[in-house]
């Protein structure tokens, strides 16, 4: 007989082989687990402090117009057509940009309830200013994230 937990855990396990089943040929450089989880907690914070943009077309407007920032790129999209053009875009821009697994996991680390393609989180909030110490603390996850995602890029190439 098999335990609740174990139960939860097999089902926990199938939940992401879906993901990494869904995801787009082209999702590299993917973050890790660890890596996921710490770029979706930055995401989170983005939202809380209002320097996230959402969605395709904020995201390619603000890079156009010159904003620096973390581009967070789902890689479930389908179809893939929709964010080929993006990561083209941040290389031209000097922006750095990872891949997370989930759509929907993207979504609700940026306090929005509908499946969101891209985020660019932000180091200045787009109105107004936040406090020093939570400004750090930002900057600071920020700033592991960003070393992390070069890291990884360049292991790549």
């Amino acid at each position: 007989m098999v335990s609740d937990s174990e139960a939860e855990k097999t089902a926990q396990k199938e939940k992401e082989k879906k993901k990494l089943l869904a995801l787009a040929p082209i999702a590299k450089p993917l973050a890790g687990k660890k890596l996921c989880k710490r770029t979706l907690k930055l995401v989170r914070r983005g939202a809380e402090h209002k320097c996230l943009k959402r969605g395709v077309k904020e995201v390619v407007k603000s890079i156009r117009r010159g904003s620096k920032g973390l581009c967070v790129i789902a890689g479930n999209i389908s179809p893939i057509d929709v964010i080929t053009h993006v990561p083209i875009l941040c290389e031209e821009s000097d922006i750095p940009y990872i891949y997370v697994p989930s759509k929907e996991d993207l979504a609700n680390a940026g306090a929005t309830k509908r499946p969101t393609c891209c985020v660019l989180v932000l180091t200045k909030p787009t109105k107004g200013e936040l406090g020093q110490e939570e400004q750090e603390k930002l900057k600071a996850d920020y700033d592991q994230v960003v070393t992390e995602v070069s890291e990884l890029t360049a292991s790549m190439f």
